[in-house]
């Protein structure tokens, strides 16, 4: 990871403490950041946080948290990468907490309300928390931000999301990512806590959207694996993306996202990585179950989770909460959670009834609310 830089800048100027001369923008920003979850990707935001602002890191493991805060390593996801010795890290919630101005949730969405609660009590009233997570809630089928406004009532609640792998970033590869905040003011601060020259972050008050798009982008991603796993050719993994953006798009639209949103970097952006690169699990998943593999003894092998396993029946019960019709999502929950092979997967998305392709993203027959699909 880059070097370290002050805290509390003020001025404009800039430093050059980055891997290859690559320089860092210093403005005016939170003194003071919590990220709760030191995966690969909690781990390296807190990394480049720790460079603007004091950062501490909650590890789960004081092992790990001793490692990061001693040894600056993370060796169980970031093993290659040396982090900043600005980054502190602990396994006290509370110590983490402690004067904590913004709190980054880099938690899965299984265990995000678990752990938000234990934290609750260390939260200062009206402090900003953002999620780092991408999926739904199963049960509640809440979004993380939903989840955020019913543990901690009173505290702005965001998402950073995009075309985001850890390896990378902590690499020092250029990257885009997005804040999703109605705070404006507060999603500016975050924008210039995180913005490097090799990391450029964009904000949008769509908080839905965003959303919506982070946590079905991983179900299509397992997809997308499955016809790679199958060896069904280029011309299959594009149709995959393309009508799982149409799946995307009409969901987030009906939820209350904004259409454009889904061709941005956190819709297509993110989708198109996840479903093609070598770094995205989901995908990684998706492979192994075309190759033939059962999901229980894909999983137990992975250190880092794949969110779309957990999150896939939750998105599909949500879209049929709303009327919204899902068929990619529907037979990647058969093959995961139902014991169909992926090749009848294909086989059932192939047969469907034919019908005009922007059907379900247009109004149809007087109703303005795009429910079916192809």
């Amino acid at each position: 990871m880059p070097g370290q830089a002050g805290k509390g800048v003020t001025t404009t100027a800039e430093s050059t403490s980055g891997p290859g001369g690559r320089v860092y923008r210093e403005r005016r920003m939170v003194q003071r950041v919590a990220v709760i979850g030191a995966g690969s990707w909690g781990t390296t935001v807190a990394a480049i946080s720790s460079l603007r602002a004091r950062t501490v890191l909650w590890a789960r493991s004081k092992k790990l948290a001793d490692e990061i805060d001693l040894e600056h390593r993370n060796g169980d996801y970031l093993a290659k990468h040396r982090l900043p010795e600005s980054l502190h890290a602990t396994a006290s919630l509370d110590e983490a907490l402690d004067g904590a101005e913004l709190v980054l949730m880099a938690v899965p969405s299984h265990g995000f309300r678990r752990v938000l609660a234990e934290a609750k009590s260390a939260i200062g009233s009206g402090t900003p928390i953002i999620s780092l997570a991408k999926g739904v809630e199963q049960g509640s089928l809440k979004r993380m931000t939903e989840v955020i406004s019913e543990v901690a009532p009173g505290c702005p609640a965001g998402v950073v999301t995009g075309p985001n792998f850890a390896q990378e970033i902590s690499a020092g590869l250029p990257a885009a990512t997005v804040v999703a905040l109605k705070e404006e003011a507060v999603a500016a601060e975050v924008q210039q806590l995180l913005c490097t020259n090799f990391l450029r972050v964009y904000t949008n008050p769509d908080v839905v959207g965003c959303e919506v798009a982070g946590a079905i982008k991983n179900v299509i991603a397992i997809a997308a694996g499955m016809a790679d796993g199958m060896h069904l050719g280029d011309n299959a993994r594009a149709a995959l993306i393309t009508r799982g953006l149409h799946e995307m798009a009409r969901l987030g639209v009906v939820l209350g996202g904004q259409p454009l949103t889904f061709s941005g970097l956190t819709g297509l952006g993110d989708l198109v990585a996840t479903c093609v690169s070598g770094h995205s699990r989901n995908r990684y998943v998706g492979e192994e179950l075309g190759k033939g593999r059962g999901i229980d003894e894909i999983v137990p092998e992975m250190i880092m989770v794949a969110e779309g396993v957990n999150s896939s029946p939750a998105v599909l019960e949500l879209a049929g909460r709303v009327g919204v019709e899902m068929p990619i999502a529907e037979q990647v929950v058969a093959v995961l959670h139902h014991g169909r092979p992926a090749a009848e997967a294909v086989s059932s998305l192939m047969r469907r009834e034919t019908k005009p392709e922007l059907e379900g993203l247009t109004s149809q027959e007087g109703s303005s609310r795009p429910v079916s699909s192809g």
